[in-house]
């Protein structure tokens, strides 16, 4: 595999996305980056949004990816018909994505290339409720299954077992597999990649890991996939409950923490990490990496927006292997 480029989908045009690689680019992060960075998007679009955010930066555009360089913003142009810098998210930029996205695993198959960056999109105009997220988007554009959601901070790193789905459907999808995928995929990406042997918590499902029901999700699927993984030499540990178990006291004992559904651990993460943490898709040909904000449509234009995840995905892929 080509771990030295790094492929960046710049996803919804009407986001702040273009505002936070910018200050990327500005920084001295990006003077010492390692890796080539390669946008796939509307050049003249990038340029534009680049002048009226108010910065001045040369671009690189390629057709091949042997005339990128780590010095240079490369792009590899993606045709798109706009009237207005920013306007309103639509379904007008649809094709236009999906064509990114097309072109940038294409390069990454041909090329066994292993990084991919994606913009934000909006799942309400994109993906239109055909997929929970884009994380299953590209499960199903690379004929994977079974990926797994790790928000990730180099302090502490959380995962839904299940992603963006209705809270009354949530406990149907807690089985003994799927946890044990879970972890196994998690254990592997540590191992593999940052090069550590990581120690992992699993949270229970219900308050205090308890229920009024005659079973338990925890007595019949949390429990005996934790035991399984006593005999398998991997370390970890639970059911712990969720009220308590992100007290500071707890979440330095561990590495990464499984919760059950997507607010029980991306709410605690982003208290305690704000935007310095970074969405990786696990169980890909490839690592995919989505800073952690949306297109954030409020603040397009303003020159404010915090580039902090930017920076944290850019800062893990120069380092993994």
């Amino acid at each position: 595999m080509n771990s030295n480029i790094i492929v960046v989908v710049l996803g919804e045009p009407n986001s702040t996305f273009s505002e936070v690689l910018l200050k990327y680019f500005k920084s001295k992060k990006f003077k010492k980056n390692k890796n080539k960075i390669i946008l796939i998007g509307n050049r003249r679009l990038f340029e534009k949004q680049m002048i009226k955010l108010n910065y001045k930066f040369l671009i690189n555009e390629i057709t091949d990816i042997k005339k990128s360089s780590s010095k240079l913003i490369n792009i590899i142009n993606v045709d798109y018909k706009f009237k207005k810098i920013f306007t309103k998210i639509t379904t007008s930029s649809n094709k236009y994505i999906e064509n990114c996205f097309d072109l940038s695993l294409k390069l990454i198959k041909y090329h066994k290339l292993s990084k991919l960056v994606n913009g934000p999109v909006s799942k309400t105009h994109f993906l239109k409720k055909k997929y929970p997220g884009i994380t299953e988007y590209i499960g199903s554009k690379t004929k994977s299954s079974n990926q797994i959601m790790l928000i990730y901070n180099k302090k502490l790193a959380v995962s839904p077992l299940t992603t963006h789905i209705p809270i009354k459907n949530v406990a149907k999808y807690i089985k003994k597999k799927k946890i044990i995928n879970a972890v196994i995929k998690i254990n592997h990406f540590y191992k593999s990649k940052i090069g550590k042997i990581p120690k992992i918590a699993i949270l229970g499902l219900n308050p205090h890991c308890e229920t009024i029901n005659k079973v338990s999700e925890e007595k019949k699927e949390i429990i005996p996939a934790i035991k399984y993984f006593k005999k398998k030499n991997i370390n970890v540990d639970g059911p712990f409950s969720a009220d308590t178990f992100f007290l500071k006291k707890n979440i330095k004992k561990y590495d990464a923490v499984i919760g059950m559904y997507h607010d029980q651990v991306l709410t605690p993460v982003k208290t305690l990490f704000g935007f310095n943490a970074i969405n990786i898709t696990i169980g890909l040909p490839f690592i995919k990496v989505t800073p952690d904000h949306g297109p954030n449509q409020i603040m397009i234009g303003k020159n404010k927006s915090d580039p902090s995840s930017i920076f944290c995905a850019f800062n893990l892929l120069n380092i993994i292997k």
